[in-house]
């Protein structure tokens, strides 16, 4: 699934909670992870996070259904774009444009999920 077609369902959910129930559902969506894909676990998060790179593409795992979901749609940005053009991104703005209730513990691990990414 693309950003564009992730970002079009949930702008279109208005309810909060059901928003965060699409984003676990998201989660769903990750590929599972090739053997040699390098992967790097991302501190700062309330769960456990590794997000992995093979060439310019992005794959990743975390231990709860809510944060696979966060992690799917940052994965759903940036696969295919090199470490460059995702440099040149707003992540942070584009995923903020989702509207996505998310507790302080969360927004913590998305950052740095962000940073992580922006910095390869």
């Amino acid at each position: 699934m693309t950003f564009a077609e992730i970002k079009d369902i949930l702008c279109a959910i208005e309810n909060p909670v059901e928003k965060l129930e699409m984003v676990m559902d998201l989660g769903r969506i990750l590929e599972p992870v090739p053997d040699n894909a390098v992967c790097t676990e991302i501190h700062g998060c309330a769960s456990r996070v590794e997000i992995c790179v093979l060439g310019n593409r992005y794959f990743a795992v975390a231990d709860s259904a809510l944060v696979r979901g966060i992690v799917a749609i940052l994965i759903a940005m940036v696969d295919g774009k090199s470490a460059q053009e995702i440099k040149q991104m707003d992540i942070a703005g584009e995923f903020a444009a989702l509207d996505i209730n998310l507790g302080a513990g969360r927004l913590n691990g998305l950052n740095s999920m962000i940073s992580f990414l922006q910095n390869l």
